[in-house]
């Protein structure tokens, strides 16, 4: 199929629904091992996200581990949450592990520390880079030759602010770069994809962020060769998810409930009727 074939079947919102089913569906049938070496506060959903979805998670994070047991997973997924060096050279090393890997850089500009430790495993390539804005942009500002063109760095901090950001930082890293927001923006550095799903209360849960870079992770590990419509499918159905969770919720405690139990419980229908994903112009 040629660039432009590829591209109109891309803006049909009827290709994203199958699209994000088709993934869903092979994580679950095949369920992926995805190693996390992710944050203390994290580290409960998203395990249970990802079970919930189907895939497999490991809380493995010792340096020791990491020969033996990071080549045989299917993707890595590491967050900077609650960093320390003793957990930096693990984070390292399965990322240098030749497996297809996802790094989430929590509060990347709350110390010089952190920073530091976020451009280094970036400089390792990560298949998918997804954070908020603010961190994006500090990521982007820190990394991004000084000659590039992206803006925003003095802005309120939405996902669209970030977005010249996350392309210019894409296309510095080689990695695809996945803003969340009201708006989540997946981006390659060329393409854009916007995602749509989503309720607000999400955000008074903590490390729902944190759950939804696991689950990009699992649609890595499916499709490793297509970083963007893996991220991009994974961030509609974790939002998706929370959408209908939220019409039987009271409040965040119940959402957080019923969102892992719609994750499990997605049929095909749901799916591709209510994912909202698109390609920007």
């Amino acid at each position: 199929m040629d660039d432009a074939a590829t591209a109109k079947k891309e803006r049909d919102p009827a290709w994203w629904g199958r699209r994000a089913w088709s993934l869903l569906s092979a994580v679950r049938a095949r369920a992926p091992l995805v190693q996390c070496i992710t944050n203390l506060v994290s580290m409960d959903i998203a395990a249970n996200a990802l079970l919930a979805a189907g895939a497999s998670p490991a809380m493995v994070h010792s340096l020791r581990e990491v020969p033996d047991f990071t080549p045989r997973c299917d993707a890595v997924y590491v967050n900077v949450g609650t960093l320390s060096e003793d957990w930096l050279p693990s984070m390292r090393a399965a990322a240098s592990a030749g497996r297809p890997w996802v790094l989430d850089p929590v509060a990347a500009a709350a110390s010089g520390f952190r920073m530091e430790a976020c451009l280094e495993l970036l400089a390792l390539r990560p298949a998918v880079v997804r954070g908020n804005a603010s961190e994006i942009l500090a990521l982007a500002n820190r990394s991004v030759a000084a000659s590039s063109n992206f803006k925003g760095a003095d802005s309120s901090h939405e996902s669209v602010d970030a977005l010249e950001a996350a392309k210019a930082l894409a296309l510095s890293t080689g990695s695809v770069v996945a803003v969340s927001g009201a708006v989540d923006f997946i981006t390659n550095g060329e393409q854009v994809v916007g995602v749509s799903n989503g309720v607000p209360m999400m955000q008074k849960i903590t490390a729902t962020g944190c759950a939804v870079t696991a689950l990009i992770a699992a649609f890595v590990a499916i499709e490793p060769s297509d970083a963007l419509v893996a991220a991009a499918c994974a961030l509609a159905i974790f939002g998706l998810a929370g959408e209908i969770g939220m019409e039987s919720s009271k409040g965040p405690a119940s959402l957080r409930m019923h969102l892992i139990d719609t994750l499990y419980c997605l049929d095909e229908e749901t799916v591709t009727s209510r994912v909202k994903l698109s390609l920007r112009p």
